[in-house]
């Protein structure tokens, strides 16, 4: 029982910090820190990246009508007059061809070199620079474009050559704990002159194939470590899933609802305290 009220705490934290550009794995591994399970190592590598399966199903959700790229009746672009191409939405296609070129580098870096980047970086230290690091430039980007009028204000107005260089930038929280994966992608179309509204909505769209392909991944690799998962560990894993879903749903129509009126300064003081915070923590406490 005391397992199963964890994974609910780690739920709500993946729920929330998934979303807004403060770091879901930085928050997880510090959590972790104070809140340790009674579980596998295993198993703990496999639940970090997999309860973000709820939180994917929450974008699934909330954007439903402009992911699904089929449909007639409220078609008013189809890919062709008749036929099952008819059936194909031109528009959302073309989004996701978009979102495919945006997940290549993370994807190619993240497959050949995940378990490097695991032994090397995914600890309190390096956790604690990313979030400093990337909280700055955050400020930096806000102040910089304080008075600029965005020249991209929907995510269906980006095009490949945008796609791209987000996908870059996604690279780096494939590659620093700490980073934000939605933190790195918004910066880098703010950098690109895109619209924090707009920034947002293509790092929710791209997040769905780039976490569920990091959960596969996760998840083969356990299978072929020859662990097997316990009875607390599946009902664990089913509700740290379930909590990060729900809590996601409220995270995500926040943020949406918050970047048409303020900017992301908030977030970037918020990421600065909290490294100085855990830096001075295992410096002079632990």
């Amino acid at each position: 029982m005391i397992d199963i009220l964890k994974s609910i705490l780690f739920g709500i934290v993946e729920g929330i910090t998934e979303w807004l550009p403060i770091s879901s794995t930085g928050h997880m591994i510090l959590l972790n820190e104070y809140v340790t399970m009674n579980v596998s190592a295993e198993f703990w590598e496999m639940f970090l990246v997999v309860i973000q399966l709820g939180a994917i199903l929450a974008v699934v959700l909330l954007f439903w009508n402009k992911i699904w790229p089929f449909g007639k009746n409220t078609n008013d672009d189809p890919v062709a007059k008749e036929g099952l191409l008819s059936y194909c939405k031109k528009d959302i296609w073309i989004l996701w061809f978009k979102i495919l070129v945006a997940c290549v580098p993370a994807a190619i870096v993240g497959i050949l070199f995940d378990d490097v980047f695991d032994a090397l970086f995914y600890n309190p230290t390096c956790v604690a620079i990313a979030l400093i690091v990337f909280g700055i430039a955050f400020l930096v980007i806000e102040t910089r474009n304080k008075d600029k009028e965005p020249t991209v204000k929907s995510s269906e107005a980006l095009t490949y050559k945008h796609a791209a260089l987000i996908g870059i930038f996604q690279l780096l929280a494939a590659i620093f704990p700490g980073t934000s994966r939605s933190g790195a992608t918004i910066l880098g179309a703010m950098l690109l002159s895109v619209s924090r509204p707009a920034a947002a909505e293509f790092s929710f769209f791209l997040s769905a194939p780039v976490m569920f392909g990091a959960s596969l991944i996760r998840v083969l690799k356990f299978i072929m470590s020859g662990a097997v998962m316990t009875a607390v560990e599946v009902q664990v894993l089913i509700v740290g899933c379930l909590v990060s879903f729900l809590v996601s749903l409220v995270a995500i129509k926040f943020l949406m609802g918050y970047v048409k009126k303020h900017s992301f300064a908030l977030f970037g003081y918020y990421r600065i305290i909290v490294g100085i915070a855990v830096i001075a923590y295992f410096m002079f406490l632990k």
